[in-house]
């Protein structure tokens, strides 16, 4: 990735950037895979319709909604279902749900929605084609959706201290992509342009549930009264689309190096980028403060019922405070001043606060920062080691990528208190404890740290070339596979001990779901946590004449 030539400014540190607690401090930004999406669909015009509509009164049926773009049109098969009560569960072992979706490549014939009808209310237990690019469900709020039917059918919009405290009537517990249950591989459609950026169709999957919801919702109303009202604009957008997320995703991080590093990478670059710009226009000054005010906005409203996240809230509210603050009088025409005012928070702010400000510096510089999403996308193809390389440059290789990892207790119980393993009833990734029962036999290796730390231990000694030590030690294939691959890709690699009694894999979600675009981060425990999707976004209908980044933070 090129730097402009007025940069003088480095990229950030990887053994500042890549530890598991700033990693938790993450924010959307404009290199949010959401933000990403919306911007092309405005840009390139993209025509959103409700193709087919067969719900019936009861809320039970199928619909399809065709988003047109400048070469394809993707199709969203929705499939409405009769839930009972007690058959509504957000867990992964969950085998029924209120909705369930697929993301046609195409437009689905009557013969497709039959294929379709049979496998995808089934999920994980159904199959799927090369023809679908993703596979999803989700459940109802239950206590908001039967308030948004009641109110809209009596004629009356709503309770908005319901809608704020919730901001979702559906949460979804996965969207499968990505070769899933026979679901089209990556390699298939990395090409096509409008999906080449990390997660586009999965972003547009979600996009278009939450069209699907709103009009599903407002359909129920009319169904139990001729008197129903629809909602209101913009109420309607204060809904997202809620997720449920927890161990199976937090793995990600570290089984995609490549694919991490540049997403990282990219957002390191845009920021080191802005603090080169030397002097800043009135327009970019304002949109700045606007964006710092809508944030504190956005960090009072967020809200947590978990001590962690209450504790990282109380933080990001203090931050914000001191933020706005320095900005009442900080000087903007001197030369360099986003640079001075990240130098500043650096000093000023805690994690929870640098890392809003890293988001917020994007905001006023589309031109310059969006040229960076065409980078996120990954070659993830496997690599052959070089083993020509001698094992002294593989010691000094560890030295620099993991040098807090040399200097553990790898003996001592805290250190190596996790065992991370997949469940043979869902084959998701679990998280067990190491003293509780015979899971090492089962461990994945997914703590670089140690990993690297074990290698350097068996490097002792040894001469010649790396070829020659793998010969003899092949277990530590994978660890001079990774760090390789980290020699080139700076922030490939969590630095942390990820096996750690006090690790939170909370962290590592935060970390992927904020360049999806999530918001609202709830932990339920330090193992899974829910978020809100598209919350204030334009709908499909509104995003010729809508900010396609203008919805991000709570209007102050």
């Amino acid at each position: 990735m090129s730097v402009p030539a007025q940069q003088k400014v480095a990229l950030r540190d990887p053994q500042v950037v890549m530890n598991l607690k700033r990693l938790g401090a993450f924010h959307q930004s404009r290199l949010s895979f959401m933000r990403i999406l919306l911007r092309r669909m405005k840009r390139e015009g993209w025509r959103v319709t409700c193709a087919e509509w067969a719900v019936d009164a009861t809320g039970v049926g199928h619909a399809v909604y065709s988003a047109q773009g400048p070469d394809r049109t993707y199709s969203l098969v929705a499939f409405a279902h009769d839930l009972p009560p007690e058959a509504r569960s957000d867990r992964v072992i969950a085998t029924a749900w209120d909705t369930t979706f697929t993301l046609f490549d195409g437009v689905p014939e009557a013969a497709d929605i039959e294929r379709l009808r049979a496998n995808v209310p089934l999920q994980e237990a159904g199959r799927i084609t090369e023809r679908e690019l993703t596979l999803s469900r989700a459940n109802r709020s239950v206590r908001l959706w039967d308030h948004v039917v009641q109110r809209l059918a009596a004629g009356q919009q709503l309770d908005l201290s319901l809608v704020e405290q919730v901001g979702y009537l559906m949460r979804t517990t996965a969207v499968y992509g990505s070769a899933k249950f026979g679901a089209a591989d990556r390699a298939q459609i990395e090409a096509r342009p409008e999906l080449r950026a990390p997660f586009q169709a999965e972003m547009l999957t979600v996009y278009l549930i939450r069209a699907f919801v709103m009009d599903l919702v407002e359909h129920m109303a009319r169904a139990q009264s001729a008197d129903a009202v629809p909602l209101d604009p913009d109420v309607r957008r204060r809904f997202g689309i809620g997720n449920s997320t927890g161990l199976g995703m937090a793995p990600f991080v570290m089984n995609h190096p490549r694919l991490i590093h540049n997403w990282i990478a990219a957002r390191e670059w845009a920021l080191a980028a802005v603090r080169g710009v030397r002097q800043a226009s009135e327009a970019e000054a304002a949109s700045f403060r606007a964006h710092a005010r809508r944030a504190e906005v956005n960090a009072f409203e967020w809200q947590s019922e978990h001590p962690i996240q209450q504790a990282k809230l109380a933080e990001l509210r203090g931050d914000m405070a001191v933020l706005l603050g320095e900005l009442a009088q900080f000087d903007f025409e001197a030369p360099y001043p986003w640079d001075r005012l990240w130098r500043w928070g650096e000093m000023a702010l805690r994690l929870e606060g640098q890392e809003q400000l890293a988001a917020l510096l994007l905001e006023p510089y589309g031109a310059i920062v969006d040229t960076a999403a065409d980078q996120m996308a990954a070659d993830e193809s496997p690599i052959r080691i070089d083993g020509g390389r001698d094992v002294a440059d593989l010691r000094r290789l560890i030295e620099r990528v993991h040098p807090q990892a040399l200097t553990v207790d790898w003996d001592a119980p805290e250190e190596q208190a996790r065992v991370w393993y997949v469940s043979a009833e869902k084959l998701e990734p679990r998280l067990g404890e190491r003293a509780e029962g015979d899971v090492e036999p089962y461990a994945q290796p997914l703590c670089p740290a140690r990993d690297a730390a074990a290698l350097y231990a068996a490097l002792d000694g040894e001469t010649g070339p790396v070829a020659g030590f793998l010969l003899r030690h092949p277990e530590h294939r994978h660890t001079v596979r990774r760090l390789q691959i980290a020699e080139t890709h700076a922030y490939a690699e969590v630095r942390d001990n990820t096996i750690h009694a006090d690790m939170a894999p909370i962290d590592l979600l935060r970390a992927k779901l904020s360049f999806f675009g999530a918001t609202r981060f709830d932990p339920r425990s330090d193992r899974w946590l829910r978020i809100t999707m598209f919350q204030n976004a334009p709908f499909p209908k509104e995003l010729s004449e809508a900010d396609p980044d203008g919805w991000c933070y709570p209007v102050s």
